[in-house]
């Protein structure tokens, strides 16, 4: 293999239809979503004013993960892109495994976001079927992902937008109640209230640590930049800049909303079930702050339910391509899109939103815990790829990409250390050791898949170069 044959980027037959405006806000809308707007309120709970630092060092590992990522897309930018650096670096296999368990990710996390967002209409609208509901948004973030890729970006732009809008928002009226005094928080808020309640590490250091799998779940998503290298218009501009202002959106967006927060409101007022912004927009006074919030949520939810089927579709085609799926899901419609791997993946969605429907409201909380560990094994194998790759380069068999990650493959050992330490976390925690079960029962139900494929296909599971439909 050439260094010429290997960075040069196949012509996937999709259309090169997201301008810079709308990478830009897929990658910011990826790192704010309902972990952060709900799920923030259990974690500070558990860990008081530390969870700060937690988001923080979380944060940091994200973008270790994501400079290592975005070496990889600079070195071959494809829309199958962790799954495509797995088979290449690790082997037919783990290509194979990783684009499978990404699949997965994202299908149960479309199963919980399309359940919650009818949750969320359902607060405006009590009379209105929550089914029914679930059913509308289905169909129409289905039919639009369907028409084009063009309109799930700017989909995705103004979904984002709702969401960066109202977290800077929160955190100038959170700045002005600091600062003037206003409202009636201002009488309670300052930022002594980050240590004066037992301190910044109320609850020890060890509870601390234990909320970082739920500030992982958080983060999940921010690497949904890489799925869209191959159908942007110029990926060498858009995503290094997409990447590296990942630092100050985590900054702003996750450490300082919940800086200001936990500032105005004391953080022994915050419980489990309660988004952190809701009680900070009621504690604050703002007339119909719930409201508003709800409907910031319901944005996040739909968000991340459209990404769903956007990444879901792309990994169908890149293993359908890849002789590990059915050679159909690699057909593309008329409009460049996989129509097929979508309606596929919507499929299965659909069995979620009836199965949330029936089962009780423990199955969010699983099936959120199932998408984080895919999520840390699609990281892992992100950050192990960009290590066998470093060594190609340092070795002069391979090339450098023009956007190399700094310290080399340092940053990436680091990040691999870290999020082991994550799953033994998970793996120490009762409640959310379950989803540990459920990935070995994956990893069985692929281990069988992949023995059939190898007998029914020998040359399919050797091969690690993918064979891309050039048109639909």
């Amino acid at each position: 293999m050439t260094p010429s044959q290997v960075t040069e980027a196949p012509e996937e037959g999709y259309e090169r239809g997201l301008g810079s405006r709308q990478v830009q806000m897929i990658a910011i809308g990826g790192a704010i979503g309902v972990g952060l707007f709900l799920g923030a309120g259990a974690n500070i709970a558990k860990a008081g004013p530390s969870l700060i630092l937690m988001y923080a060092i979380s944060g940091g590992i994200i973008f270790f993960i994501m400079r290592a990522l975005g070496e990889l897309l600079l070195y071959r930018p494809v829309s199958g892109s962790f799954a495509e650096y797995s088979r290449e670096f690790l082997g037919p296999f783990f290509g194979y495994f990783t684009g499978w368990t990404y699949w997965l990710m994202w299908v149960v996390t479309g199963m919980a976001e399309l359940t919650a967002a009818a949750i969320y209409v359902h607060y405006w609208f009590p009379s209105v079927p929550q089914w029914l509901t679930a059913l509308v948004f289905l169909v129409i973030l289905f039919v639009a992902n369907l028409i084009s890729v063009k309109l799930f970006g700017e989909i995705e732009f103004w979904f984002s937008m709702v969401k960066v809008t109202a977290l800077i928002g929160m955190i100038v009226i959170g700045l002005g109640v600091l600062t003037f005094g206003f409202s009636a928080a201002g009488d309670t808020a300052t930022v002594s209230n980050l240590w004066q309640f037992d301190g910044f590490f109320p609850k020890g250091i060890g509870s601390s640590l234990m909320t970082l799998q739920g500030v992982m779940f958080a983060y999940l998503a921010v690497e949904l930049v890489g799925v869209t290298a191959g159908e942007s218009e110029n990926p060498e501009k858009t995503l290094p800049k997409a990447i590296n202002t990942l630092p100050w959106r985590i900054a702003l967006f996750y450490v300082g909303a919940l800086t200001v927060i936990l500032c105005v409101v004391k953080w022994t007022e915050f419980a489990e079930g309660v988004s952190p912004f809701v009680k900070a927009f009621a504690v604050i006074g703002i007339p119909a702050g719930a409201g508003i919030v709800n409907f910031v949520v319901l944005t996040a939810a739909l968000s991340s339910c459209n990404s769903g089927m956007y990444s879901t579709g792309r990994m169908l085609r890149t293993l359908a391509d890849n002789g590990e799926a059915p050679k159909v899901f690699g057909r593309l419609s008329a409009s460049k899109t996989p129509a097929l791997a979508i309606t596929i993946s919507v499929g299965f969605m659909c069995i979620g939103v009836v199965l949330n429907y029936l089962v009780p409201e423990k199955a969010f909380g699983y099936v959120t815990s199932v998408a984080t560990a895919a999520g840390i094994w699609t990281w892992l194998m992100i950050l192990i790829s960009h290590v066998r790759y470093r060594r190609e380069v340092v070795a002069g068999r391979l090339p450098a990409s023009s956007f190399p990650a700094p310290g080399g493959s340092v940053c990436s050992w680091i990040a691999i250390v870290f999020l082991l330490f994550v799953t033994g976390l998970i793996a120490y925690d009762a409640d959310s050791r379950i989803c540990l079960y459920v990935m070995a029962g994956w990893a069985v139900v692929l281990g069988i898949g992949w023995l059939y494929l190898k007998k029914r296909n020998a040359g399919a599971t050797d091969r690690s170069e993918p064979a891309l439909e050039q048109v639909g």
